[in-house]
């Protein structure tokens, strides 16, 4: 009762501001434009007061349920987030030194870009990745690709996240192998590996198998990590390239969520025990230029995730509905006019990731709409973390932007909104059914062509493309140049490869694959069975289309 009376002053202060101190002042000077909108084309108003939080829930406190303010009771206080960069380009041995000089930079963690063969479970040899291998991260077609990717560097020693989806479960294989080869304790192995294929169905579009069978597969890592890697992440449910195609903050939140509710419902389908696995589902997160509002959204998913995991799937330990995840810094948002104006962009992007609690942070170089990064460009983005973290206060206490009017009726709406959107998800039956029903798409669709008319009307603005164009660049900036001789040199060592393997043995390999995968087993084991024999990615591939058949798209 007496809330609400504090709330009815509230809005009639309010009134009095408006008509005694707002109206004179507009009558004077107007405002700048009708409408004031964020990235998302969601309106912005005014003022928020006291007024506006009538219906928030409690805000609470760190570290208690559902870590609206976050996970850890001390926030960076304790421990900084990893600054992870993401690497990877050409061939192992060349992304191996990049590894190694960000290292010894002070980085504290490793993120593998893979090309787009890799990524479409294709050798450096098929006829489908010529021009693109070593494009647009590193190749591997083989076990012996992987061995020189992490040529001196400890697994035990460093965690290592992998950007890989639709031969994630291979990926884990040869990362499995080769802790096994360094003789690393299984317990001490930490990591994540992306797996999340949902996403790709909706946005990435990087796939092999149709939807069900892709998510058995990743059940099965579920199934294997949970049994012999109890510090492994399995799966980082990205929302990154949801955002990247078009989408706004509002669906990258509910679309990112819902999928992971889906894994968490087939994991449990498959015989797992919530409390088993869910730990250790981690999350990945973009963020964008609207800082507020990225806040909003990451302090939103803490919520979501928590009340889920509690009322629907009746976890009992704190960690499964902790929500963990990593963030980047918005690739959509660097222009190739004026690329230095990108490294301002990335700082507030990172600033805004880390006022949200991120665990791990990647912060884009400014180079990258042009090319891969150099390693000085690489340098300026680590560097740029650093300052946040070193130089700026914000990590001296916990959720500084904790009880902002604004930030928590942002967080409110954004809470309230993504449960709207888990209902409509479930009305088609769950994720892989409204997948199938093109319902995310379409909405991300529809997202990005509205943006995209925001502006070229001129009402979003990108400085340096539609305002403050300059009719020539103030600065020539220097690229990575990625020359063809490194599909020959991949190809060589490939062809090296299956010269010294025993080919019977992986012959057999694949065929005990392909049976297990007819019965329905976890295929982990096999899968380790057939890289340690030098098996190739697109082999291994290639034998589970026989059995799953490739995946069409529906037109939308």
């Amino acid at each position: 009762m007496r809330m609400k009376q504090q709330l009815s002053k509230a809005q009639k202060e309010l009134m009095r501001w408006e008509e005694e101190t707002l109206k004179p002042a507009l009558e004077k000077m107007p405002e700048r434009k009708e409408k004031f909108m964020g990235v998302s084309l969601e309106p912005v108003k005014r003022l928020y007061t006291e007024a506006d939080l009538e219906n928030v829930s409690e805000i609470g406190f760190p570290g208690e349920y559902p870590y609206r303010r976050g996970i850890h009771p001390t926030g960076y206080r304790g421990k900084l987030w990893t600054m992870r960069q993401f690497a990877g380009f050409s061939t192992p041995e060349e992304t191996n030194q990049r590894f190694k000089y960000l290292l010894s930079q002070g980085q504290t963690g490793l993120s593998v870009a893979y090309d787009l063969p890799t990524l479409m479970g294709l050798d450096a040899d098929s006829p489908l990745a010529e021009g693109e291998v070593g494009k647009c991260g590193v190749s591997v077609s083989s076990f012996a690709d992987f061995e020189i990717l992490f040529d001196g560097i400890h697994l035990e020693d460093v965690t290592v996240s992998q950007t890989i989806n639709a031969p994630a479960w291979i990926f884990l294989a040869f990362y499995v192998a080769l802790a096994e080869k360094q003789k690393a304790d299984f317990k001490k192995i930490s990591g994540t590996l992306q797996n999340d294929i949902l996403k790709e169905y909706i946005a990435q579009k990087e796939w092999i198998y149709p939807i069900k069978p892709a998510v058995k597969l990743v059940i099965d890592t579920f199934e294997f990590c949970s049994k012999h890697l109890p510090k492994y992440n399995p799966i980082s449910v990205s929302g990154y390239h949801i955002r990247e195609a078009g989408s706004t903050a509002l669906q990258e939140l509910a679309f990112t969520l819902r999928d992971g509710i889906e894994y968490v419902e087939y994991g449990i389908k498959r015989g797992l025990k919530v409390d088993e696995f869910a730990p250790r589902i981690s999350f990945f997160f973009n963020a964008h230029n609207d800082f507020f509002e990225e806040i909003a959204k990451y302090r939103a998913a803490r919520v979501v995730w928590a009340k889920t995991m509690k009322e629907r799937f009746g976890a009992q330990n704190p960690r499964s509905m902790q929500l963990r995840f990593h963030t980047q810094t918005a690739g959509v948002s660097l222009t190739v006019q004026q690329p230095l104006n990108n490294i301002a962009r990335v700082a507030i992007q990172a600033l805004a990731a880390v006022l949200g609690g991120t665990q791990s942070l990647h912060t884009d170089a400014y180079d990258e709409a042009l090319a891969l990064p150099t390693d000085l460009a690489a340098l300026i983005a680590l560097r740029t973390q650093q300052i946040i973290a070193e130089e700026t206060g914000v990590a001296n206490t916990v959720d500084p932007l904790g009880g902002s009017y604004y930030v928590e009726a942002l967080t409110e709406q954004m809470i309230e909104r993504c449960f709207e959107y888990f209902d409509k998800i479930d009305s088609f039956g769950g994720m892989i059914e409204a997948i199938e029903a093109g319902f995310p798409q379409k909405e991300i669709q529809e997202s990005a062509y509205q943006y995209q008319k925001a502006l070229e009307r001129g009402e979003q603005v990108i400085v340096g493309v539609n305002k403050y164009v300059m009719e020539e660049e103030p600065q020539k900036v220097e690229i990575l140049q990625i020359d063809e001789s490194v599909r020959d040199r991949q190809i060589e060592r490939l062809h090296q490869v299956k010269a010294r393997r025993d080919n019977g043995a992986v012959a057999i390999c694949l065929d005990k694959l392909k049976m297990a995968a007819k019965r329905d087993e976890n295929l982990m084991p096999l899968t380790i069975e057939a890289v340690k024999a030098y098996a190739t990615v697109e082999e291994i591939c290639s034998a589970l289309r026989d059995v799953y058949g490739v995946y069409e798209e529906p037109v939308i």
